[in-house]
């Protein structure tokens, strides 16, 4: 196998300031722990936890690691073909002194979802620690180092990919041995996997509601903030940018909660004319207004003993704002166009995409309310600031659109997930399963997703101009081509006509395609949808026939 390229550049990333007291890899500040510290935590998280939970732990750990560290190797090596990218990884976990990782072999081939490796981990710092700290073990004790991987090469596939320990130096054998293959192809998952896999590994969805992905340490902690304070009756407020998954933390909120048997009442507070919102939140006594012909309750009493989610709480009036305050403060309202006082008990959640401290700075909301309602504020960060969960989140919605659908597509290309990767996604997650449920409906049954599946120049994106062929056999950029059907119609009359062929043609887009880099093989190379090692090949193979 093609050895990989060395470890300079990764190296280059390692900076050490002794006299500030700081060490960062790859603009990340990090810190240095010795083995005997590292085994002290992990005897005590085992002593406490107990072993399956530890492992659990250690394997989540891992897989978040591995994940971001695989967003860094598509950056890192862009020119380089897979082999030379993949080994970002094994090298990054050797530079931790985990130990170092010798790739075997590596198959990959993202249109029919196939992905296959052997690996091999010599002198493995875990293991060496669970030796030191327990003996030898029956099973393999690499947790965070199987998590790593697989963290890594399910990120960097674009599919669930499961490293399984097949070989550990923590029971006795000469080196750790690590085996990927996708999820679905192993025959069933040990008890590890299975606990510790993230949600979206798995085959089954549930409603959007209901579920909580994220691995990023941004959402883990707006996650943990929730689950500490879940069994509270105190108000939350949950702030982030529109999409980025704010309900989804307030039906988790409520699920964890005492309440979780009553009602969980959302309403988005934008999506409701001001002259109905009082009747939304509070309800309509019999005969308020012409047309009234029975009472009506509102939000805050059908989520009476439950939650109430109110969204965009900032968009609210005055007036509406003073009687939530009240409700809140009370736990009393009058319906509209009624005098009878109503009691509820209601936890109210908020959620606003706007900062309220600086709405109160411009009067456009109520300090009390304000200072009422964040108690608890949870800040969701946006999805370009957690880019580790896009991965999953694709996975995810990919099995559930697929099953809606009735589809079966296999995964998405690397080329996919390097432009998913460096998009800024403006509507956060509700962008990200929008692009994924069309192109889980684009994309041709058994294949990848790609990059045309999932952007349209509805976006909004700066997206290339189309191809079109010239007079004199040149390819030229247009701003409209009718649609691929009308580009290879072309291209074939092209050759009808001149007395062409599909290798000249070939030639021409390769051409073309130097031409709009400036000469630059590897950017070309990624135009076309090569690595550079294939274009290179053809651009020799041009050289050979052009001088014949």
């Amino acid at each position: 196998m093609k050895t990989p390229p060395s470890y300079a550049d990764l190296a280059s990333k390692l900076l050490f300031s002794p006299e500030m007291g700081r060490i960062w890899h790859d603009g990340e500040r990090c810190v240095l722990l010795s083995q005997a510290a590292l085994a002290s935590w992990r005897s005590r998280l085992v002593a406490e936890l107990g072993l399956e939970a530890a492992s659990r732990f250690f394997w989540g750990v891992g897989f978040a690691e591995g994940a971001r560290c695989a967003i860094g190797a598509k950056k890192l090596r862009p020119d380089g073909d897979y082999l030379e990218a993949f080994a970002v990884g094994p090298q990054a976990h050797a530079l931790t002194g985990f130990g170092w990782t010798q790739i075997e072999t590596l198959e990959n081939d993202p249109s029919r979802g196939h992905f296959e490796g052997r690996f091999t981990v010599h002198d493995s710092m875990e293991a060496a620690i669970h030796l030191n700290a327990m003996g030898h073990s029956t099973d393999p004790v690499c947790w965070m180092q199987t998590g790593f991987a697989s963290g890594f090469a399910t990120t960097f596939a674009g599919q669930p990919i499961i490293m399984r320990e097949v070989e550990c130096a923590g029971r006795g054998d000469a080196a750790c041995v690590l085996h990927a293959k996708p999820k679905p192809e192993w025959d069933q998952l040990d008890d590890l996997e299975l606990a510790a896999t993230p949600l979206v590994l798995s085959e089954t969805w549930h409603d959007a509601g209901q579920t909580v992905i994220g691995i990023s340490a941004a959402f883990l902690s707006a996650k943990t903030m929730i689950e500490r304070t879940a069994a509270s009756n105190a108000t939350l407020l949950l702030m982030g940018e529109t999409g980025v998954g704010k309900e989804v933390l307030a039906k988790l909120a409520h699920r964890l909660s005492t309440r979780e048997a009553e009602p969980f009442i959302a309403l988005n507070c934008a999506a409701i004319p001001e002259g109905l919102i009082e009747s939304e939140l509070f309800g309509v006594a019999k005969g308020a207004y012409t047309g009234a012909v029975a009472a009506r309750p509102g939000r805050f009493e059908l989520a009476n003993g439950g939650t109430l989610f109110l969204d965009e709480i900032s968009t609210l009036s005055p007036l509406a704002q003073s009687k939530i305050l009240r409700a809140v403060q009370e736990g009393e309202f009058e319906r509209v166009g009624d005098t009878r006082t109503i009691k509820v008990d209601v936890r109210l959640i908020a959620a606003s995409n706007v900062e309220l401290n600086e709405a109160v700075r411009e009067g456009t909301f109520r300090a009390d309310l304000f200072y009422r309602i964040s108690t608890l504020p949870v800040r969701v960060p946006p999805l370009r600031q957690r880019r580790e969960d896009i991965p999953v989140l694709l996975e995810h919605f990919r099995l559930r659109y697929a099953l809606r659908h009735g589809r079966t597509v296999s995964g998405f290309t690397p080329r996919a997930i390097n432009a998913l990767l460096a998009y800024d996604f403006p509507g956060n997650v509700r962008e990200l399963e929008r692009m994924v449920e069309r192109a889980v409906l684009l994309a041709d049954d058994g294949r990848a997703i790609d990059v045309r599946h999932l952007f349209l120049e509805t976006d909004g994106l700066e997206l290339k101009p189309a191809m079109c062929m010239t007079n004199d056999g040149r390819i030229s950029a247009v701003d409209n081509v009718g649609s691929r059907a009308n580009l290879v119609r072309q291209m074939l009359d092209l050759i009808v006509d001149e007395g062409g062929s599909l290798l000249e043609m070939e030639g021409l887009v390769i051409r073309e395609a130097l031409d709009a880099s400036g000469g630059n093989v590897a950017r070309a190379a990624r135009t076309l949808g090569f690595t550079r090692r294939q274009l290179a090949l053809r651009l020799e193979k041009m050289e050979i026939q052009e001088s014949a």
